[in-house]
């Protein structure tokens, strides 16, 4: 006798994801910024197999369909993993062969002291965009413009808060970022197609908080700069600095324009850093390889961990790379994510779950307001933005869709409410990582994150006014 499938009711289906942020809790608690070392994993996992438990036992969900889901999940991503990987080699490339380091050196030759709270954001926008991590940008080059920015008399909020605006604008739409291809990926929206669509909300979004900073700088007194010259001479006697490096990013910038699969786009960057390090570095390819050959320096910069020993703390840290390898933690995170995801749907959850948002669902504007409220709100509960946008985008893909919105609506929202907020969250893994980096407390920094702030709200206002939201015979001519 055959026994239908039943669909759990939201509040059963909320059931894991309430596990899952009672391990999550326990485990960033317990192992503080190394959670994604393996502890959310192992969480993301033993939900998994409660979600599952939960269909199989009391639901007579056949263990096939759970298999399906995740696989198909899996697969879906498949994509970002190989990019993720190429981003690490990229990263690891473009650092030693003095890409980064240019682009530092020359950015702080325009930091000036009445526009220090204006260029410590565009320096954090520029470093973030290139290198696609905001946490690297923040635990850098954020330190020292801290340091000087306490020298000269600002408040560590304010300072604080330029910082995470300016390197959170580039975790959210470089195209070396994680949380970017991500939120594309689970959308299943072109890379370069979702991060134009996002300027629309996030350029302004930036402008307004430029305005807000340029503002205070001005009505600022504020001192010398001395740290520049010392950080500036630091990258000076250690890298081989000259505009001919510039070439990679503006080439770089070409390929995007050109709208070459990223793919192709972040391997042609990453082997052209490589060939600019054997002409520009060799002495830092020798010291990598141990006074090896070059060759083994530069297979070393891009799958392996580099550290440079240079004059100061601060910069030694900063060109210190990860390669290939320092992706891995990521991969595996997307994976078990994934994995709870699959579940999550092959049981219905979460269906169910979506069922009560859709209620809410009138029109565009509380459409959008929906997902922005569920980003939000999974932010809160998971504590980690990776699982949000996974499961931000599988809750409402299905919806946009049969509503006739293209993904780009999707993922630009996603990124909008999910990855510049979460470092505004004290227990969320970004929050807690930024508060304990630069060493001010999430609330004290979260008034002055005007990009942060402003980016779910500016979602939420071209939503309203609509503009540029197509339906997707629209949108295939646009």
């Amino acid at each position: 006798m055959n026994r239908e499938k039943r669909i759990p009711s939201p509040f059963v289906s909320l059931l894991p994801i309430l596990l899952l942020v009672g391990m999550l809790f326990a485990t960033i608690h317990t192992f503080g910024s190394d959670a994604l070392s393996g502890g959310s994993q192992i969480s993301l996992l033993v939900t998994t197999a409660a979600c599952a438990f939960i269909g199989v036992a009391f639901y007579r969900i056949p263990w096939r369909d759970y298999e399906i889901a995740i696989t198909n999940n899996i697969s879906g991503v498949a994509t970002a993993i190989i990019i993720l990987l190429i981003i690490g080699a990229l990263s690891g490339a473009w650092m030693i062969s003095g890409v980064v380091p240019a682009l530092i050196y020359y950015g702080m030759q325009i930091l000036h002291p009445d526009f220090f709270l204006a260029s410590t954001c565009l320096i954090c926008v520029i470093i973030s965009v290139m290198t696609g991590s905001s946490w690297t940008t923040i635990a850098t080059i954020g330190i020292a413009l801290l340091g000087i920015g306490k020298a000269q008399g600002f408040n560590e909020g304010w300072i604080a808060g330029a910082i995470i605006s300016g390197a959170y604008f580039g975790d959210k739409v470089s195209p070396l970022s994680e949380t970017t291809i991500l939120a594309a990926s689970v959308t299943e929206t072109p890379l370069f197609r979702h991060i134009k669509y996002m300027m629309i909300t996030t350029i302004p979004s930036l402008v307004i908080s430029l305005i807000l900073f340029t503002f205070m700088g001005l009505t600022h007194d504020t001192g010398g700069t001395e740290q520049i010259s010392e950080i500036s001479a630091a990258l000076d006697s250690k890298f081989n600095i000259t505009p001919w490096l510039l070439i990679v990013p503006i080439v770089t910038g070409i390929l995007i324009a050109r709208k070459v699969p990223s793919i192709i786009t972040l391997f042609a960057s990453t082997l052209l850093a490589g060939l600019f390090a054997l002409i520009f570095q060799p002495d830092l390819l020798r010291e990598i390889a141990g006074n090896g050959s070059l060759f083994k320096g530069c297979m070393m910069t891009f799958y392996g961990s580099t550290s440079l020993q240079t004059d100061n703390a601060m910069l030694t840290e900063l060109v210190a790379t990860r390669g290939m390898g320092g992706m891995m933690n990521t991969v595996w995170l997307i994976l078990c994510a994934m994995c709870f995801g699959g579940a999550m749907t092959a049981s219905g959850m979460l269906g169910s779950i979506t069922s009560v948002f859709v209620r809410f669902m009138k029109n565009t504007f509380s459409m959008v307001t929906s997902t922005v409220a569920s980003g939000l709100f999974l932010n809160l509960a998971t504590a980690d933005q990776y699982i949000s946008i996974i499961l931000t985008g599988n809750m409402f893909g299905n919806i946009y869709k049969k509503r006739g919105y293209e993904s780009r609506l999707l993922s630009r929202t996603t990124e909008d409410a999910v990855t510049v907020t979460s470092p505004l969250i004290p227990w969320n893994t970004c929050g807690m990582t930024q508060a304990t980096i630069l060493s001010v407390p999430t609330l004290v920094y979260l008034p002055y994150c005007f990009f942060n702030i402003i980016s779910p709200l500016m979602s939420i206002c071209i939503a309203a006014i609509g503009y540029r939201i197509y339906k997707k015979k629209e949108d295939d001519n646009a």
